[in-house]
């Protein structure tokens, strides 16, 4: 038992051949699972009877809505657009993005329903390992390129979002390019940061974090690129676009976040915490505001001096713990995280388990919702809550030597 201890507080059982092994495994069962739903699918929907990419049909159908001057906020008018496209069975899909992401939806509405749906999948993913190669370049240039590509593209959290047809590609693509740029192309890592805005609640600790680092240009540049954003939205779509949204959001609010209406199990939120446990409404907020108050603290103290790893893995992991509103495939977040945690473990090897805590975060977004659904374990709140406190006392470790 004592040498089982050993092997996981060293981290020595994390061989690159090991995790080339297990990451190739994720990768073919990734396409496994995607070749069955091919195979079984029924014209656009999959064996359920759901749209396949599930989550980006209403993306599909509000590109659509606005294609014909509609409201895409109007739940009515959004579920009826969906049921015109995959059958009267379909089940009501949201959109609760805010105006910027209509600019890709527009776009992509203009293909036929699969055809934009690969295109999606295929151009984020791919956006996905090019912002992730610019970090590794700068952060990890000794990290071998097969393991690193194998790690990448094998991370567990792959195949939440591809299996969804979320986001998550694009939200870890941006955050990956920014932490990339900051210090060396300041203006294109506050584009990066700006065109994030269009997930605006992953975006909340990113003003903290540069007003911290004294990154005036690239704050400069993210809140130029809102505006720029802003301008565009409202010239192609109106200026009642921003108030349909607003009124969406509330709406989304209430029945996605207070009313369990994605249910809780697949949120990964300090909010979704309390709520699985049947707190009430107040008291989540109330936990979530805490939780938000000390990330807030503790990254402004990371961001005025740190190590830059250790500070870009303190904020995509802080964007996920500041606010009530994320899921499971909003962990693709973490695989700039446990890029930057894993080569600075590799560098210093400065406390027990390390090692073996950021390969859990490589596994967590796999495993989350099942635990949450099944044991009602708020696993990746957790663990989320572990990778941050270990990269605090990395910072305060490294600050001592």
């Amino acid at each position: 038992m004592n040498r089982v201890i050993g092997v996981l507080r060293d981290g020595t059982w994390l061989s690159a051949g090991r995790l080339q092994r297990l990451a190739l495994a994720a990768i073919l069962g990734t396409l496994a699972f995607l070749l069955f739903l091919a195979l079984t699918a029924h014209g656009l929907n999959d064996y359920t009877g759901r749209p396949l990419g599930t989550d980006f049909s209403s993306f599909y159908a509000a590109g659509r809505l606005v294609q014909l001057g509609a409201n895409p906020y109007d739940p009515a008018s959004l579920h009826s657009m969906q049921q015109a496209i995959f059958g009267a069975g379909t089940p009501y899909y949201a959109f609760a993005y805010p105006p910027f992401f209509l600019l890709p939806a527009w776009l992509l509405a203009r293909l036929p329903y699969l055809a934009s749906l690969a295109v999606w999948q295929i151009f984020s993913f791919a956006l996905y390992l090019w912002a992730m190669t610019l970090l590794k370049r700068r952060f990890a240039p000794a990290l071998p390129d097969r393991l690193f590509y194998l790690c990448a593209a094998g991370f567990t959290a792959v195949f939440v979002n591809v299996t969804h047809g979320q986001n998550g590609f694009l939200t870890a693509a941006l955050f990956a390019a920014a932490i990339a740029s900051l210090g060396v192309r300041p203006w294109l890592a506050g584009l990066c940061f700006g065109l994030a805005a269009y997930k605006p609640q992953l975006g909340l600790l990113v003003p903290f974090a540069l007003a911290a680092g004294g990154h005036w240009r690239s704050f400069a540049a993210a809140a130029l690129t809102l505006l720029v954003l802003a301008g565009v939205c409202t010239v192609l779509f109106g200026g009642p676009i921003w108030p349909a949204f607003l009124a969406g959001a509330g709406q989304a609010r209430q029945v996605i976040l207070e009313s369990d209406g994605v249910g809780y199990a697949k949120m990964v939120s300090v909010f979704a915490w309390a709520r699985l446990w049947r707190l009430p409404v107040w008291c989540a907020y109330a936990g979530q505001a805490v939780a938000a108050i000390l990330v807030i603290a503790m990254t402004l103290r990371l961001w005025r001096a740190g190590d830059p790893r250790l500070q870009g893995a303190g904020l995509c992991l802080g964007a996920v713990l500041v606010t009530p509103f994320a899921l499971d495939y909003d962990l693709m977040i973490l695989a700039p995280t446990i890029l930057l945690l894993a080569t600075y473990e590799i560098e210093h090897r400065r406390i027990p388990f390390a090692a073996t805590l950021i390969f859990i975060l490589w596994l967590v977004p796999l495993f989350a919702r099942g635990f949450a659904s099944a044991m009602v374990l708020p696993l990746a709140s957790w663990s989320l809550a572990g990778a941050f406190l270990l990269t605090m006392k990395l910072n305060m470790q490294s600050a001592r030597v």
